[in-house]
């Protein structure tokens, strides 16, 4: 059977037993050796999942804001080992939670300073989620904030966050979460753009990624795919409460996050991952140097926080700049290469990149859970089998 078939054939089974719909790029020296698209966008009224169909990336979308400060990073602009407070002062004096035996905890100063890179590798210590201090504090803050001002910017929420203690001191633990935030504001610091404007100037009209965004425009709305799950009985019905998912997605929306938020499709991504694959070039201009490449792919992790990042869906990966990368083919149970990167996001979007062999991987599904281990490793395996 050829790899074209195995492929149409391992996607069509996805949607036969859970996602509605799927889309899938696999690209090689920055062309497509694969594309497909099966299932349907809307089950209510069975849109089909095609070329056009606009999904929501949420957590892919790190991988474009960590290229993105990196390519200002090879532009001068800032060290990774400098401290954040240099460009948002308001961090100068973080402090630190620091439990004791009985559970109990004393808030202190923190011993060294969070630094630019602490963001970017998820270890500056405050995390998406939790019921400890640090989280309860986070929740206070911007509750606080919310009730003060209503929809407030990225910059409003990154001056007020300041005042959360960290979970740890900065460095020594991973904790996904709140880092990528800071990395994105640091875009619009050292730019003088918004994260939305810098995005759209330095990486989306280079690319020719005409469907992807924080905000609807044109017919993007129409085209967005249905989030859904599967009932009791395996029947696919739509999520309740999606516009609470899309919010921020609305023309008079002010939040442009970096950990989450934008939209694209299958087609316009892969235009994006496939540029990295490429050494950072997509037809013939350069959109970020293959060494800045290099480094987001190293891993930066110590063994400490390698044992909090890998699970069975990371195993065999380290962390980089944003972006995990593969140390280990034999403990991930992967036919892919030493160095591959890429990331995911919450309802099933996932890529692979590979600078070695000029090779990417672009899978999108929209669905609650995402059941990301199945499905993702299943599409790398048999996209490494094109090869």
């Amino acid at each position: 059977m050829s790899g074209k078939k195995v492929m149409d054939k391992l996607l069509q089974g996805f949607v036969d037993s859970y996602p509605a719909g799927c889309g899938c790029i696999v690209t090689k020296d920055g062309e497509p050796i694969y594309e497909g698209y099966f299932g349907v966008a809307d089950p209510d009224t069975g849109r089909p999942v095609d070329e056009n169909t606009v999904f929501r990336l949420f957590s892919s979308t790190k991988v474009i804001i960590c290229t993105a400060a990196m390519k200002l990073f090879e532009e001068g602009k800032f060290l990774l080992n400098e401290p954040i407070y240099y460009y948002f002062p308001e961090w100068r004096d973080t402090k630190v939670v620091k439990y004791k035996p009985d559970g109990t905890f004393t808030i202190e100063p923190i011993s060294r300073p969070i630094e630019i890179r602490h963001c970017f590798t998820m270890s500056m210590g405050i995390g998406y989620g939790g019921n400890d201090e640090t989280h309860r504090v986070a929740n206070e803050v911007r509750r606080n904030l919310r009730e003060r001002v209503g929809d407030y910017t990225l910059r409003e929420d990154i001056r007020e966050m300041a005042a959360v203690p960290v979970a740890f001191e900065p460095g020594e633990h991973f904790l996904y979460g709140f880092g990528h935030e800071l990395v994105a504001g640091l875009i619009e610091v050292v730019s003088g753009m918004t994260v939305g404007e810098y995005l759209k100037k330095n990486i989306f009209e280079p690319l020719g990624m005409k469907d992807t965004g924080y905000r609807y425009f044109g017919d993007i709305r129409e085209r967005m795919i249905s989030i859904c799950t599967r009932d009791e009985s395996g029947n696919i019905k739509k999520m309740e409460g999606g516009s609470f998912w899309d919010r921020n997605h609305e023309p008079t929306a002010k939040y442009e996050a970096g950990g989450a938020g934008l939209f694209s499709t299958v087609r316009d991504y892969s235009k994006f991952v496939a540029m990295m694959a490429n050494g950072g070039t997509y037809k013939g201009e350069r959109i970020i140097g293959r060494k800045t490449i290099d480094l987001m792919r190293r891993n930066q992790l110590i063994q400490t926080q390698l044992r909090e990042f890998q699970g069975t869906y990371n195993a065999g990966y380290g962390y980089g700049l944003g972006v995990r990368t593969l140390m280990d083919p034999a403990a991930a149970g992967s036919n892919g290469t030493i160095g591959e990167f890429g990331w995911t996001g919450m309802l099933g979007t996932y890529c692979n990149i590979d600078p070695d062999e000029n090779f990417s991987v672009t899978y999108m599904h929209q669905m609650m859970p995402n059941r990301e281990e199945y499905f993702h490793l299943r599409v790398r395996a048999a996209a490494y089998g094109l090869l």
